[in-house]
């Protein structure tokens, strides 16, 4: 008896049916892929602006203490980093510190000074800043970069009198600025007569030291710098490339992206950020703002300013 009952066989893709199911996939990756990584740079911001909103907790902390912030840099290349520490719960490396200028005391020396300026302090980096945590630079062999710097003023165009860019504009040897940190300041809440919440404390920095223009690094530090010392308080001679640690809003923001014509003197002057189309700014009342790069120059000024009466309203 034949059994007119056959099985069936299952039935397999065919060729053109898996291209396309491949070609859908690829289609929904693609799609996909951009909204997977906005998410994670939203996050890499938030992070970055929680650091500077620390650095602005620590910075009120050692005002409330001292009755003033501390020194953008002082005569022996400290940098406005280096005093904040104990404030933000890093004082066991604040007190590894040799405070002397010779020997042990000097940034490149070996010594537990050098050891700082090689540690890794997640409060200093931007997430989305994509460069090696690590660089052999000015003696220091894993000096580690950081992402903010203080707020010098509205009207230094160069670290040194000799390469002003601009003239009529300052260098950051002068012991006259308008900002809040530069050579050995001890800025108060009540010199800022703008208000705090017209006035930037600290600001993002596009930072890449293997970038160089006119001689000029793109290099930007914390803790302590060999080139900022010997810097003298009296007169403000001395040592160099205080743009370690401050900048200013006489350059526009991300200048390195956005107007690669500037002058490296002034560029390295230059806030800037690895995010897009601006960068986060501590304001003087602890807020943070991101700042567009596109923002009015005039309302930019005289953010940097803590006492020249501009109106900024609207940024």
């Amino acid at each position: 008896m034949v059994n007119s009952c056959r099985r069936a066989l299952p039935r397999g893709f065919t060729l053109v049916e898996l291209l396309v199911v491949i070609a859908i996939v690829g289609i929904l990756i693609a799609l996909l892929l951009p909204a997977v990584q906005a998410a994670r740079e939203a996050a890499r911001r938030a992070t970055c602006a929680n650091n500077l909103r620390q650095i602005g907790l620590a910075l009120h902390s050692y005002h409330d203490a001292f009755r003033r912030f501390p020194f953008g840099w002082d005569d022996r290349g400290s940098g406005w980093t280096l005093p904040i520490l104990p404030f933000a719960e890093l004082g066991t490396i604040y007190d590894t510190i040799h405070f002397q200028e010779d020997g042990p005391g000097n940034w490149s020396s070996g010594s537990a000074n050098q050891a700082a300026c090689e540690t890794v302090i997640p409060m200093f980096r931007c997430p989305t800043m994509p460069i090696a945590e690590h660089f052999d630079y000015n003696g220091i062999a894993r000096r580690v970069p950081a992402s903010y710097r203080g707020n010098a003023g509205s009207e230094a165009s160069s670290d040194n009198a000799s390469t002003l860019v601009i003239p009529g504009s300052r260098s950051l040897e002068d012991l006259r600025q308008n900002g809040i940190f530069y050579g050995c300041s001890r800025t108060r809440l009540d010199d800022v007569r703008d208000g705090t919440s017209n006035t930037i404390l600290v600001g993002e920095s596009y930072t890449d030291p293997e970038f160089v223009k006119d001689g000029q690094g793109m290099d930007f530090w914390y803790i302590g710098s060999p080139q900022a010392d010997p810097y003298h308080c009296g007169s403000g001679s001395g040592g160099t490339e205080f743009s370690e640690f401050v900048g200013t809003t006489l350059a526009p923001i991300n200048a390195y992206l956005r107007h690669p014509g500037t002058h490296g003197c002034l560029m390295e002057l230059s806030f800037g950020s690895y995010h897009a189309g601006g960068a986060q700014f501590l304001i003087g009342d602890g807020n943070v703002r991101f700042l567009a790069d596109t923002i009015d120059p005039a309302i930019y000024l005289g953010l940097g300013s803590r006492d020249g009466g501009e109106i900024v309203s609207g940024f």
